[in-house]
């Protein structure tokens, strides 16, 4: 019999394999490529790939999980991910040509579009089946929580393996937690509250879920303009975090110090746990969860325009974790607002969809944002992104204009008493 407590325990051991296991590799991923003899252009194009891969086949892999299963997502994404993995490793070894290491980065998005989407719908659903009332913000901010202490561990143990042996030793080890998880997932993890459409045909079925995703994600003007605040807003993050680990190594002075450059993770998981914890509280600030992420977004802009233009190891470390402690805030608001937005039976595909819709973002922004860096310099890339990002924040005002009931907190909270949240 599951229970609420339950379901959650299952959420945070499904977070901490997955993060633990991409983590090895984030704070060396960007140094994995540029010693595979890619430049920076190559490099974050080869990302930009790996994003294509996401948008093609977010929605396919999407409707896997509301026709098969979330369950049967998440194991295809576990194999998917290892093999991938694996094939990064022979392709850094042979320094494989640009096309191949485009084709393989396609090949690892795929396997993360079975997890996207899968995992939240199969929480949502679960919790609400279980009967669980209360708010989600705190639910997600464990999850980010969970994620934080994984990502610490897993990127500076990456980086101290990377020292000590090679690059590719950790995409291994990757590989090898991902296998693990399969094992956990199959045994633990069954789709409740959630019942998968079997027996129909395959192409009508499809046909019928992306008309219903359309008309109750797209075709709804908040959820749409919180969608294309994620255009400008994903790719911008994304090179960002990675470009982050070339840059401090130029800053600090030494190409090979592999553990600076997963300080940059390390920075990150540390922010994610504190901002998995502000969450809440920021929720409580604030009546409307669109308020909330305007705020959290506006002030990122800065610290990203405040990167670009400080020369200062210590000060870009000090920046670094102001703008990690805001994305980290604003991402349980984001989850409780979509998914209070969309309805059960499409939640996994138009959570699919506005991860394609994040990932079409870096399809074309980490290209040009890792060739500003070749022609300008890493700061100079910082500050267009914050240009960039910018232009995410009337999207974000639109979705809020729409006042839909999911922005509005559900109780008051002891802890906004008696005073009134800001607008």
């Amino acid at each position: 019999m599951r229970t609420p407590r339950s379901v959650v325990r299952i959420y945070l051991v499904l977070m901490l394999g997955n993060t633990l296991a991409a983590s090895l590799i984030w704070g060396i991923n960007t140094i994995f490529l540029l010693d595979a003899g890619l430049s920076n252009l190559e490099a974050f194009s080869a990302n930009a790939f790996y994003t294509l891969g996401m948008v093609l086949f977010e929605v396919p892999t999407g409707i896997v999980a509301d026709t098969i299963g979330r369950r049967a997502s998440y194991l295809l994404g576990t194999v998917t991910l290892a093999v991938t993995t694996l094939l990064y490793v022979l392709l850094w070894y042979t320094e494989a040509p640009f096309w191949q290491w485009a084709l393989s980065s396609m090949l690892l998005g795929l396997g993360f579009t079975f997890f996207s989407g899968a995992v939240e719908a199969w929480l949502v659903d679960a919790l609400a089946a279980t009967g669980y009332t209360g708010e989600m913000e705190p639910v997600f901010g464990r999850g980010q929580i969970v994620s934080g202490v994984a990502m610490l561990t897993g990127s500076i143990a990456g980086g101290v393996i990377a020292q000590q042996t090679t690059l590719g030793v950790p995409f291994v080890l990757r590989a090898a937690i991902l296998v693990v998880m399969f094992a956990v997932a199959f045994k633990v993890m069954h789709d409740v509250g959630f019942t998968p459409r079997r027996g129909g045909r395959p192409l009508a079925e499809v046909r019928r879920i992306l008309r219903d995703s359309i008309d109750h994600g797209w075709r709804v003007p908040a959820v749409k303009w919180l969608m294309v605040e994620a255009f400008f807003t994903g790719g911008v993050g994304f090179y960002a975090f990675y470009a982050l680990q070339p840059y401090l190594l130029e800053l600090y002075g030494d190409p090979e110090a592999y553990q600076i450059a997963g300080l940059v993770a390390a920075i990150v998981a540390g922010a994610q746990i504190l901002g998995g914890l502000a969450a809440p509280q920021i929720r409580r600030l604030f009546r409307r969860r669109t308020s909330a992420l305007i705020a959290t977004a506006g002030t990122s802009v800065v610290a990203l325009a405040m990167i670009g233009l400080t020369e200062s190891f210590v000060a870009v470390v000090a920046l670094i974790v102001v703008w990690a402690l805001l994305f980290a805030a604003a991402m349980p608001i984001r989850q409780a607002y979509l998914n209070g937005l969309i309805p059960s039976e499409q939640r996994a595909t138009i959570l699919s969809f506005d991860s394609l819709v994040d990932s079409a973002g870096g399809v074309w922004s980490q290209p040009v944002l890792g060739r500003s860096a070749d022609v300008w310099g890493y700061g100079a890339s910082y500050l267009i992104g914050a240009g960039i990002s910018l232009l995410a924040l009337p999207f974000l005002a639109l979705s809020r204009a729409q006042r839909a009931p999911a922005d509005v907190r559900t109780a008051p909270s002891p802890a906004a008493e008696p005073g009134t949240p800001a607008e």
